[in-house]
């Protein structure tokens, strides 16, 4: 198979073409504009000619004595779906301007929002008001928290949460999908990884440390961190240095222990900080409307010690997000939550799927599986097994009375 991607003259100026992996057919695709760009490369949204499915384009230069990162990872997710991670739906080559440039093109699921333009959307339309209606907070980290699960299960640390990187569809429900896996990586226990790795606001102190052996948890921190920005209508820890970022860190939390040092970079066991204490969450969140579920989960998943931090499907759990598992609980209207446009069509303002659980996450404890799934959803299960028994054993029913009639008529010929 192939692909063509062409450009519009403002965008690139210039139609790409190669081959990809696959063999049969070509694939059209007519760049529109640019939705997205940075030292990665650039994002189009676009338009496949032939069906005119809309489509996201990002498009980056490959170094062709390695392997993409990026694309090996994709892929391993192309074979392990989650409905909260960004699917790739083709991938291919195209030639640079130069002889010895080659880009890769990788072909996704196109999603108009991010949770950093609701966010920011909001703020201009109220800007007077509280931050984010909750619910869309507590709808964005719960599913947030589901797709960490799934990638951390798979070995994948993303090393990138934040809000521009997390996907919102406001006309599915606001599905929430992680994307932009380039700075990802497979983390491979005694293999050491780059620390300087993170978009600044979101860095968990491991990595402000300096330490090269981290686990999967800071993406944890991330998580907690853009929540807090969710729920604060600004960044927690602001800085525009490592130390900057330290600093606020510590007016939050408070002077890490000796121990707490230790378990985020042992080498530095012996650092000298001024002793603070911690500040209560209610003064770090100073509105009243922010519940005390809220500042508990954030809380769990700030914690210096990164093994302390709240696994995130353990976080589903959380009593935070127990209105999402609220039979009755439906999305407020995007006019008067959002300050959205009044839609031409009457909304859909159920939740999106929340209990649609993955193999990975089946394999939870049963404890915590009493706890995600909540009562009417077993019901359902329950009522759908039952079902099948039904179906079952009337088919079983009629292939032995079949089987019973044409042995009485075996009989009866003999």
């Amino acid at each position: 198979m192939s692909a063509t991607i062409r450009n519009q003259p403002n965008i690139a100026g210039k139609q790409d073409a190669a081959p990809n992996a696959e063999e049969g057919g070509t694939i059209s695709y007519s760049a529109e504009r640019i939705i997205g760009n940075g030292s990665f490369g650039v994002v189009f949204q676009a338009s496949v000619v032939e069906t005119g499915e809309i489509v996201a384009i990002k498009k980056v230069l490959q170094d062709k004595r390695f392997k993409n990162r990026e694309l090996q990872i994709m892929r391993v997710l192309v074979q392990d779906p989650h409905c909260n991670i960004v699917a790739l739906k083709h991938c291919f080559y195209s030639q640079g301007e130069q002889p010895d440039e080659l880009y890769l093109n990788l072909v996704l699921e196109y999603v108009p929002e991010t949770v950093y333009s609701i966010h920011r959307q909001y703020q201009k339309s109220k800007p007077n008001t509280t931050p984010l209606p909750i619910i869309y907070v507590k709808l964005y980290l719960y599913q947030l928290s589901r797709a960490l699960s799934h990638i951390h299960a798979l070995g994948i640390c993303h090393r990138d949460i934040k809000p521009q990187n997390l996907l919102v569809h406001p006309q599915r429900n606001h599905r929430l999908m992680l994307c932009d896996f380039g700075s990802a990586k497979a983390l491979v226990k005694g293999e050491p990884n780059v620390s300087y790795i993170c978009s600044r606001y979101y860095r968990a102190p491991e990595l402000i440390f300096g330490s090269t052996d981290y686990s999967t948890a800071i993406d944890i921190w991330s998580m907690g961190c853009v929540g807090a920005e969710l729920l604060l209508g600004q960044p927690l820890f602001p800085g525009d240095s490592g130390v900057d970022q330290l600093v606020e860190i510590i007016k939050v939390l408070g002077t890490p222990t000796r121990e707490e040092i230790s378990a985020m970079n042992s080498n530095y066991t012996e650092f000298k900080f001024p002793q603070i204490k911690a500040c209560q969450w209610r003064k770090v969140f100073r509105s009243k409307t922010t519940p005390d579920e809220a500042m508990d989960f954030i809380g769990k998943t700030l914690a210096y010690n990164p093994e302390k931090r709240v696994k995130p499907l353990e976080g589903c759990a959380h009593p935070f997000f127990d209105e999402l598992r609220d039979e009755r609980t439906r999305l407020p209207p995007s006019q008067i939550a959002l300050g959205s446009p009044s839609p031409s069509e009457p909304e859909d303002l159920s939740l999106p799927p929340l209990f649609n659980l993955t193999e990975h996450e089946l394999r939870s404890p049963p404890e915590l599986l009493e706890k995600l799934i909540p009562p009417h959803i077993k019901a359902k299960k329950e009522q759908k097994a039952a079902q099948k028994l039904i179906y079952d054993d009337t088919k079983k029913e009629a292939s032995y009375s079949t089987s019973t009639s044409t042995t009485s008529e075996s009989a009866v010929l003999r």
